[in-house]
């Protein structure tokens, strides 16, 4: 073999190697992935939605409060000789709660009366007197002084007699009595707590983006710890919010003539305006490559369409959201293993 042989042989066993090298690295390259629409058409439930009507609401947590929270203090002082209210009793304004021991109170105020009687005595004779020139103007002035002085001492002790009797100064309940028959009290001591429940108030701090939508007379629904329901208006926006969270304090009224009790927790719904939003289970949607929320339907081409939408409200059954068409096909079971455009067979329950 001469030298041109040898290198044609050389050349032919090279060419042999790189094309066996080249089929080596090819085969450890993945299959390019098929696009979306050479894809077989994979199965997915879909249900038909409609839009339906349905009212936006600003939902905020709050407490229950009592229209009125009053402590009954006893104005006079004395040794309790009576209580008429238990605790938990309904009263009205003017029922009697606890009675004083009278003492000398009597006396006292007999002769209060005696020393009106004598000072208005003393007053027609000055006048008398002056009239006939034997007294002077100043001495007249004198005795109606003197004379009111008894008739101001009279009211005091009348006063004080009357406030031997303490008495509700409201409607409301005994939420708390607390004296006994014995105890001594002093003038400003606490005799009783009155709560006034019905109406309840119930508080609640809006954020200050949601301020500007609320308005005093709107109505409310009101969903307490307890499982009770309520209805009331807004009766009170604050005009300054709270330094510390920038949230504005809103009272709202509800009636409460089964009264229900106070200091509980409660969801407040204020409702805003209507939009036209779809209900859908939180297991429908899905997220985009870019981070929004929505859900996946079914065009007419049977192509899978991403949709953005919008959570209107939320309850225990599921939610309701804007951005959608007024009807459409969902999918329902699937979403998670098709892509937007994609080509599949939708199915229903029944199918």
């Amino acid at each position: 073999m001469n030298r041109k042989s040898y290198l044609i042989t050389a050349v032919m066993a090279a060419l042999l190697v790189l094309w066996m090298l080249s089929g080596l690295f090819a085969a450890d390259e993945p299959p390019p992935e098929p696009t979306p629409a050479e894809r077989p058409a994979m199965d997915v439930q879909v249900q038909t939605v409609s839009a339906e009507t349905v009212t936006r609401f600003i939902e905020n947590q709050g407490d229950t409060q009592a229209d009125q929270d009053v402590t009954v203090r006893a104005e006079t002082s004395g040794r309790v000789v009576s209580v008429q209210a238990a605790e938990g009793d309904p009263v009205e304004a003017g029922d009697g709660l606890v009675e004083l021991a009278m003492n000398d109170r009597e006396a006292r105020r007999a002769e209060a009366q005696a020393r009106v009687v004598q000072r208005s005595a003393d007053l027609e004779a000055a006048e008398r007197l002056r009239g006939d020139g034997f007294q002077s103007e100043r001495a007249v002035d004198e005795a109606r002084a003197a004379l009111e002085a008894a008739r101001a001492q009279l009211a005091a002790i009348n006063q004080e007699i009357d406030d031997t009797r303490i008495t509700a100064p409201m409607r409301g309940v005994v939420e708390a009595r607390m004296v006994s028959v014995g105890d001594f009290v002093s003038v400003a001591d606490p005799i009783a707590r009155l709560l006034q429940v019905d109406p309840l108030i119930v508080v609640a701090n809006v954020a200050q983006q949601e301020i500007r939508q609320v308005q005093r007379g709107r109505e409310v629904e009101i969903e307490l710890a307890t499982g009770d329901a309520l209805s009331g208006k807004v009766t009170r926006i604050a005009r300054a919010a709270d330094e510390g969270s920038r949230t504005f304090r809103v009272e709202v009224t509800a009636p409460n003539p089964e009264g229900l009790p106070v200091g509980v927790s409660a969801t407040l719904r204020i409702p805003l305006d209507s939009v036209e939003a779809h209900f859908v289970s939180p297991a429908w949607l899905s997220l985009a490559d870019t981070g929004e929320v929505g859900v996946k339907a079914v065009d007419e081409d049977d192509r899978v369409v991403f949709h953005p939408v919008e959570i209107v409200r939320s309850q225990r059954e599921g939610m309701w959201v804007t951005g959608l068409p007024e009807r459409l096909e969902l999918i329902t079971v699937g979403q998670g293993f098709v892509r937007e455009g994609e080509r599949v067979r939708p199915v229903t329950v029944e199918d």
